[in-house]
C-alpha cells in the first residue's frame, strides 16, 4: 500500500486568522445612518429596524416592504407622539468605508437615496456630519464626505486580481450591530447581474445594514463594496455580491469631480448570441452581441450599424458575451470616435462611429387620467394602460402599454408598476386593448414570451397564463 502525501503545512495549521486582519483595518470602516424631515402632512417613520428592513426589501427584492401596523404606544397623556413638521427622523442605517485620510467615505447609492441628513460614525464612537459628493444609481456607488484629519482609511486592491476561492472578509453593520465582521471566499468573478457592472460573487454572510461595507482580501486590501444579496426567504442564502473596487473608483472619481457620472452610448438593443445562430451565420463560435434594433438617427445608425448585425469588437476588444458591450460603450467618454467591428453576411467589417451620452434613466410615468386601478388584471396577472404620446417620446419606444398592477404570475416573476410591454410572442403592441385581446387567446399551458423595458434596459420575461 502506497503511503498517503503528508497533509500541507497550510491544511494542518486549519483556517487561517483574521485577527490582525480585522484589527488593521476595522477603524477605516464606518456606520452610515440616514434621517430625513418630516413634511407637513407625511406621516411618521417607522422604528429604526423597521427601516433597516425596508432598505433590505426595496435593495434585495426591488420593491418596498409592505408596511406593518405599528403598535400603539400611549404617551404618558394617553396619545402617541407625532413627529412635528422639519423634525428629522431615522430613515435608514448602512455601512462604508474611509478611502482618504481627509475624510471620503464610500459607500452604497440606496443607503444614501433620499436621504435629508448623513451622519457617519467611526470604531471610536466619533460622529459626524456627513456631505453627499454625489451618488449613482446605476452602479450603485456613492461618495460622501466628512471633515476630518488623518482619518484611518482602507488600501485599494486590484478586483481584476481576484482569485476564485480566495479568503475575503467583510466588515459592517448587519441590523446596526457595528464592525462586525464576516468571512468567506470568492464564489465567482464577473457575475451577471447588472448593465454596468460584473459583480464580484462571494459566500460571505452579508445583511441588511452591510450595504456599502469593505470586501477585504487578505492583504488588507479593498476589493469590493458589498452590495446585493441573492434571497428567496427574506435572508441571506450563501450568495452575495460586491461591487468590484476598480469599477468603483471609476465612479468616484468622476463623483468627485462633477458630482456625476457620464456614459458613452451608440443607440442599439442587443441580444446574445446562441450556438445555433452562430453555427447558421459561419461564426466558429458563440460570441458578440446581435443587434435586433437600431435607434433612429442615433451613433450606431449614423456609423452604418443594421439589425441583425454581430458585434465581435468595440474599440479592438473582443465582446464574449452580450453584456460585455454596454458595459465598454459605457466606459467611453462621450464625443469619443471609435470604431465596432461586426459580423455581416459572412465577413467582418469595421464601422467607425461616435459615442453620445447614456441619459439619467427613465421609467414611464403612471398617466393618472388614463389609469384605471378598478380594472381587473388577465390571465397574466396584468393590468395595463396605453403609454401616453409624451412617454413614448421621452422613452423612444414607437408602441407599449405601461404595467399598472402587477400580481400572480407577473408579480412573481418581478414585473412591477411602471414596466413597459413592447412585444408578446414577437407581436408588437399598440395600446392596451389589444395587448389584453392577445393575452385572452394565450393557451394556459404554454409559455407567453413578453419583451419588457425598464429603465433604459429590455429584456425578454416568460409567463405562463393562469399559473
Amino acid at each position: 500500500m502506497v503511503a498517503a502525501a503528508p497533509a500541507s503545512a497550510a491544511a494542518v495549521a486549519g483556517l487561517p486568522d483574521f485577527t490582525d486582519l480585522v484589527e488593521r483595518t476595522g477603524p477605516a470602516v464606518v456606520n452610515i445612518r440616514t434621517t430625513e424631515k418630516v413634511k407637513p402632512g407625511q406621516p411618521g417613520n417607522g422604528t429604526a429596524e423597521d427601516e433597516e428592513m425596508q432598505e433590505f426589501f426595496k435593495r434585495f427584492f426591488g420593491v418596498p416592504m409592505p408596511k406593518q401596523p405599528q403598535p400603539n404606544v400611549p404617551t404618558p397623556r394617553g396619545r402617541k407622539p407625532v413627529p412635528q413638521p422639519d423634525e428629522e427622523t431615522p430613515r435608514g442605517v448602512g455601512s462604508g468605508f474611509i478611502i482618504s485620510a481627509d475624510g471620503y467615505v464610500m459607500t452604497n447609492a440606496h443607503v444614501v437615496d433620499g436621504a435629508d441628513e448623513v451622519y457617519v460614525t467611526l470604531t471610536d464612537k466619533r460622529e459626524f456630519k456627513a456631505r453627499i459628493i454625489g451618488a449613482d444609481k446605476r452602479s450603485d456607488v456613492a461618495l460622501v464626505k466628512i471633515d476630518g484629519s488623518n482619518l484611518p482609511r482602507l488600501a485599494l486592491g486590484d478586483s481584476n486580481k481576484i482569485r476564485v476561492g480566495e479568503w475575503v472578509i467583510a466588515i459592517g453593520s448587519p441590523f446596526g450591530l457595528d464592525n462586525t465582521v464576516t468571512a468567506g471566499i470568492v464564489s465567482a468573478k464577473a457575475r451577471d447581474t447588472g448593465d454596468y457592472l460584473p459583480l464580484i460573487q462571494t459566500d460571505v454572510a452579508v445583511n441588511p445594514g452591510n450595504s456599502g461595507g469593505p470586501l477585504i482580501n487578505m492583504r488588507g486590501e479593498v476589493i469590493g463594496i458589498n452590495s446585493q444579496i441573492y434571497s428567496r426567504s427574506g435572508g441571506y442564502m450563501g450568495i452575495s455580491f460586491a461591487v468590484p473596487i476598480d469599477e468603483a473608483m471609476r465612479v468616484s472619481d468622476q463623483l468627485k469631480s462633477s458630482g456625476r457620472v457620464t456614459r458613452g452610448r451608440i443607440g442599439v438593443q442587443i441580444g446574445e448570441v446562441t450556438k445555433e445562430v452562430a453555427e447558421s451565420l459561419g461564426l466558429t463560435k458563440a460570441q458578440g452581441a446581435l443587434v435586433s434594433r437600431v435607434e433612429p438617427g442615433g451613433p450606431a445608425e449614423k456609423g452604418g450599424v443594421e439589425a441583425g448585425d454581430i458585434i465581435l469588437k468595440f474599440n479592438g476588444m473582443a465582446i464574449e458575451k452580450s453584456s460585455d458591450l454596454p458595459r465598454m460603450v459605457g466606459s467611453i467618454k462621450p464625443g469619443t470616435r471609435s470604431i465596432i467591428t461586426v459580423w455581416r453576411k459572412g465577413a467582418t467589417r469595421d464601422l467607425p462611429l461616435t459615442v453620445t451620452e447614456l441619459e439619467p434613466e427613465k421609467v414611464a410615468k403612471r398617466d393618472d387620467k388614463k389609469a384605471k386601478p378598478e380594472a381587473l388584471a388577465n390571465a397574466l396577472g396584468l393590468v395595463v394602460t396605453d403609454l401616453a404620446e409624451a412617454q413614448r417620446k421621452e422613452l423612444r419606444v414607437d408602441g407599449g402599454v405601461v404595467v399598472e398592477t402587477a400580481e400572480g404570475t407577473s408579480a412573481r416573476a418581478g414585473f412591477r408598476v411602471g414596466d413597459v410591454i413592447l412585444r408578446l410572442n414577437n407581436i408588437d403592441i399598440k395600446d392596451a386593448k389589444q395587448f389584453n385581446a392577445l393575452v385572452a387567446k394565450l393557451e394556459s399551458k404554454k409559455l407567453a414570451v413578453l419583451l419588457v423595458r425598464r429603465g433604459d434596459s429590455t429584456q425578454f420575461v416568460p409567463l405562463r397564463p393562469g399559473s
